[in-house]
């Protein structure tokens, strides 16, 4: 049974040899992250050079805090592609917690945190739904998520319609969860703290659970994982209902930032959100990558953005570089491969 199984797979050695796989996946992580590392060090050394302005006290914090909202969904999109999996609702779901939140709050009256967790509870059910349309209805992710995209948006404009009738931006002004998005710890600003809180923990978990060490093997070999013994559906799941709860909360801490939730809040920020995964070493077909690696590949978006701004150049060269950065990273990662 055993030759057979490794004939399916090499990266059977995931759930065969758990201290093995954990070093494995270490050791290229470990080299992965080094280089993604140092191409945004050389990227904040030319950009320091280019502009005095960078790397002040105020200018890095306002960096870090721009990236905030793509580095928390980053980590749940990361987890999805790892399973060998794909979520473009991201940026729906972001919508329909921030709206749901503020609109209990403001129109309903619901205490805030209550709210908060409402908001939460509809980005894990969303999560829950892309997860059962992926696994038990057999949609392919691409098609699954685009469509429950659509449902999300619509859903946040029939959430935040008010009083008059009329789709609007509701507000968003208790002073709690407003901390979450604009509320500071000495000089780090709350949303940067939970980012990277968020980016440990789930660190920790992917190379030191068994269910971490099962998403990898199911997005390496889907079907010697199920031969195995992994519940491949069970897995699968987890990972959508991780990715719409982190995308809940990331609509909750920019709701408390801007202090208002709007209908069109994370249109288009699934793209960035894949960019920062991709970019950080995830690899689209599954089996590779790091919550790590996401976390630089959103920081070196937040610098070629803070760069456009700071030299002055027009924002179209802008959405190309981006582009064109997301292009090397995918044909880096299939050319390895």
């Amino acid at each position: 049974m055993k030759d057979v199984l490794q004939a399916e797979s090499p990266a059977l050695a995931v759930t065969e040899d758990a201290r093995h796989s954990r070093g494995a996946i270490g050791r290229l992580v470990a080299v992965r992250e080094a280089g993604i590392f140092g191409a945004l060090v050389a990227l904040c050394i030319a950009l320091s050079l280019a502009s005095p302005y960078f790397f002040t006290l105020r200018n890095v914090f306002n960096v870090l805090q721009g990236m905030s909202t793509i580095g928390i969904m980053a980590i749940g999109m990361t987890i999805v592609l790892i399973a060998g999996g794909l979520d473009l609702s991201v940026g729906s779901v972001l919508a329909v917690g921030a709206v749901l939140t503020a609109r209990l709050m403001t129109y309903v009256g619901v205490n805030a945190w209550l709210a908060a967790v409402a908001g939460l509870g509809a980005g894990l059910a969303f999560g829950l739904v892309n997860g059962l349309l992926v696994t038990r209805a057999r949609i392919i992710p691409f098609i699954a998520t685009l469509g429950t995209l659509s449902v999300g948006r619509g859903l946040a404009f029939l959430l935040a319609t008010g009083p008059a009738g009329v789709a609007s931006n509701v507000p968003m002004r208790d002073a709690g969860v407003g901390f979450l998005g604009a509320g500071y710890v000495g000089p780090v600003p709350m949303p940067v703290i939970l980012m990277l809180t968020l980016d440990v923990i789930a660190a920790l978990f992917l190379a030191n659970t068994v269910l971490g060490r099962q998403i990898y093997a199911v997005g390496s070999n889907a079907r010697a994982a199920r031969l195995c013994g992994i519940s491949v559906e069970r897995v699968l799941i987890f990972t959508y209902v991780v990715a719409g709860g982190l995308s809940a909360l990331a609509g909750i801490v920019s709701t408390g930032l801007l202090s208002t939730a709007s209908t069109n809040l994370g249109q288009g920020i699934e793209l960035d959100v894949i960019a920062a995964a991709v970019i950080g070493g995830t690899s689209l077909s599954g089996g590779e990558g790091s919550v790590i690696g996401s976390l630089f590949g959103a920081a070196i978006m937040a610098v070629v953005r803070n760069a456009f701004v700071l030299l002055g150049m027009p924002l179209h060269l802008q959405t190309m570089i981006i582009g064109l950065v997301i292009l090397l990273a995918v044909g880096l990662d299939l050319r390895r491969r």
